[in-house]
C-alpha cells in the first residue's frame, strides 16, 4: 500500500507518473521526494470525472495513499461503502485542485472537500483503522480489503451530531384533500399548480438519484437528472416532487423537502421546508423549483388557461405527514 522507509524512494510513484503525462495535466509531477511529515495528514478530494466520488488520501511513509469512494464517507455507524484502492499519490496532491483535461487520466474537475488530520489505530496490508480530523468529516473509521483493488469503508463510532439521522430508504407521499373552492382563510396559504404529472419521490445521495411513485414502485430517472444531482455533491437529500412534460422535456418539478443532509424536516413547517428546498443547488434544467403564489383566483385563472388540472392550497405551518390524507394541503380543480 506504501512504501517502508528507505526503500526505493521512486518506486512509489512509478504507477502515478506512468499513468498521466505532465505534458497536458496540471497535476503536481515531483521531480523529487519530499520529506516524509508526521503521517498524520489527510484530505478528502471532490472528483467529477466520468462518475462523480470522493478521493480519499491519508499520508503514509511520504505518499499519500488513496481510495476512490464513489458514494462519500459514510457520516453513520455501521453502513458498508465502497472504497476502490488507486495509485499512491504524492504529497503535493493534498492541496491539489484543478480540471484534468478530457481523455486523460482521471478527466474532470478535481476540488479539496475537506483536509485535516488523522491518528492511526492499525495499518495492515488488509485493514486499516483511524480517526479523522476535518472541518467536514469527524470521526473514527475503517477501511479493509474485499477482492483486489476493491474495499469497504465504515464508521465505527456514532457521527459527532447527536441528532443526525440516516436518509430513509422510503417514504410514503402524503396527500391533499379535495376542495371545491379555496380557503377562506387564503392568507395562511400559498398556492401552487397542480401539474397532473407522476408523483415522484427524489432519494439524492452521493451526487445519485433513485425516483419511487406513490406506491413506492421505483421510476426510471430521466436524462437530465443524474446530472442534476451531481450538484448535490455528498449532500443527501429527499424531494417531493411530480415528473411533468415541459417543452416536450421531462422534468422533475420539486415541491418540497422532506430531508436534508441528516436531518428529518417532515415535522417542520412548510415554509421552512420550502426555505431549505429554495436554497438547494441542483435547480435548473431537469429539475425545476415549484412555484408559489399568494393569490388563488389568480394562478386559478392561469391554470385553466394553460389546461392544467388546478391549483394546491399549501398551509404555511404545517407539517408534512406521509402517508396520510391532509387537510394542510387542498387539491381545488381549475
Amino acid at each position: 500500500m506504501a512504501r517502508r522507509r528507505g526503500a526505493d524512494t521512486d518506486r512509489p510513484m512509478r504507477e502515478y507518473r506512468r499513468r498521466r503525462d505532465p505534458a497536458r495535466t496540471p497535476e503536481p509531477m515531483p521531480t523529487a521526494t519530499p520529506a516524509s511529515g508526521h503521517d498524520d495528514t489527510f484530505v478528502i478530494q471532490q472528483h467529477d470525472a466520468t462518475s462523480l466520488h470522493w478521493d480519499l488520501r491519508l499520508e503514509r511513509d511520504g505518499v499519500l495513499v488513496s481510495w476512490a469512494v464513489p458514494r462519500g464517507l459514510p457520516a453513520e455507524p455501521g453502513v458498508n461503502r465502497l472504497a476502490v484502492h488507486t495509485e499512491d499519490h504524492p504529497l503535493e496532491y493534498s492541496t491539489f485542485e484543478g480540471t484534468i483535461p478530457a481523455g486523460e487520466y482521471g478527466g474532470g474537475t478535481m476540488t479539496v472537500w475537506d483536509a485535516g488530520t488523522y491518528q492511526t489505530e492499525e495499518w495492515r496490508a488488509d485493514k486499516v483503522t483511524v480517526t479523522l480530523a476535518g472541518s467536514r468529516v469527524r470521526g473514527r473509521y475503517a477501511l479493509f480489503a474485499t477482492d483486489g483493488r476493491n474495499w469497504l469503508i465504515r464508521r465505527l463510532d456514532p457521527p459527532q451530531d447527536p441528532d443526525r439521522v440516516p436518509m430513509p430508504d422510503t417514504v410514503e407521499p402524503m396527500q391533499p384533500v379535495r376542495q371545491a373552492n379555496p380557503p377562506r382563510d387564503r392568507d395562511r396559504y400559498s398556492y401552487e399548480f397542480d401539474w397532473g404529472g407522476e408523483r415522484a419521490i427524489a432519494f439524492v445521495s452521493g451526487g445519485r438519484i433513485r425516483l419511487h411513485a406513490a406506491d413506492g414502485s421505483e421510476i426510471r430517472a430521466p436524462a437530465g437528472l443524474p446530472r442534476a444531482a451531481r450538484r448535490m455533491g455528498a449532500r443527501p437529500a429527499v424531494l417531493d416532487g411530480e415528473l411533468v412534460t415541459l417543452a416536450a422535456d421531462p422534468v422533475f418539478v420539486g415541491f418540497d423537502l422532506l430531508y436534508d443532509d441528516g436531518v428529518d424536516l417532515t415535522g417542520w413547517p412548510q415554509q421552512q421546508r420550502w426555505d431549505r428546498l429554495d436554497a438547494l443547488p441542483w435547480w435548473g434544467g431537469s429539475c425545476q423549483l415549484a412555484p408559489r403564489f399568494d393569490d388563488p383566483a389568480a394562478v386559478r385563472a392561469t391554470a385553466r388557461e394553460r389546461g392544467l388540472p388546478g391549483i394546491v392550497a399549501k398551509r404555511r405551518d404545517a407539517p408534512y405527514r406521509p402517508g396520510t390524507t391532509s387537510a394542510a394541503w387542498k387539491r381545488i380543480s381549475a
